[in-house]
């Protein structure tokens, strides 16, 4: 988060984000009532359940809303200066 942002969407925005931490929970859910059966800590994963490997940090936008990859805001960021 020490690069400049600025959103892709309204190309106006430099200063106003809600950064969003994502945290997964991993679980188990019974298929027919859907209520959580079982919780996973990272390093007991069974067999058929993938770790989650998508992004740690999505960005919003506080003007428009708009929700991307930091990635996405980083880049339009040094594009604009």
């Amino acid at each position: 988060m020490s690069q400049p942002y600025c959103c892709p969407n309204c190309k106006t925005n430099r200063s106003r984000f809600n950064v969003i931490e994502q945290t997964p929970i991993y679980v188990k859910l019974d298929p027919q009532s859907g209520t959580i059966v079982q919780m996973y800590a990272d390093d007991e994963l069974e067999a058929y359940h993938l770790p989650y490997k998508g992004p740690g940090i999505r960005v919003q936008c506080a003007s428009c809303g708009l929700i991307e990859d930091e990635k996405t805001f980083i880049a339009f960021g040094s594009r604009h200066i």
